[in-house]
């Protein structure tokens, strides 16, 4: 069975920096793979289209330019917030104000937004809402572990069930 629409796919996975020689961003094992639903758009568009037709047991090594993945590192999204945002009945939590600390944020949508601390002053905070690898270039390599067809059930709620799929936040 190949990997395409409709299907539950398990893997293993590296992520670096740049090319496969890269830093090392995130390492997925065997032990406890990635499982993902494949053909529903949870997933960056060019890492589908690599791991589209492979069959259990193939490996796959393929870059993604940062546009292709999380695009550009933008001004834009370095923002500065009212610092009174932050207060908890009428206290600031200055813990929580520190330089590198990631907080989560909602946009105008309510949707959850991570930023990252850049500055603290008076009444400002300066946040940058780029993600994380936002301006890198990306390169995965891997090896697919298992293939089956999804249930009529995970068809349904658009993510992989039971073992390995999805888990509850």
């Amino acid at each position: 069975m190949k990997v395409g629409n409709q299907k539950v796919v398990s893997l293993t996975y590296e992520l670096r920096e740049e090319n496969e020689q890269g830093e090392l961003i995130q390492k997925v094992d065997a032990d406890r793979p990635f499982v993902y639903l494949f053909g529903i758009g949870g997933l960056l568009p060019k890492f589908e289209q690599n791991l589209e037709g492979l069959a259990v047991g193939d490996q796959f090594s393929f870059g993604m330019t940062a546009a292709e993945s999380y695009g550009e590192h933008t001004e834009e999204a370095i923002i500065d917030v009212d610092k009174q945002i932050f207060e908890i009945d009428g206290q600031i939590d200055e813990e929580l104000l520190t330089i590198g600390n990631q907080i989560t944020m909602q946009d105008n949508e309510g949707n959850p937004l991570d930023g990252i601390v850049l500055e603290v002053t008076d009444s400002i905070v300066k946040m940058d809402f780029n993600h994380p690898l936002a301006g890198l270039d990306l390169h995965f390599s891997g090896e697919i572990l298992d293939v089956r067809e999804a249930t009529s059930d995970e068809m349904a709620h658009g993510h992989a069930h039971g073992p390995g799929g999805h888990h509850h936040h």
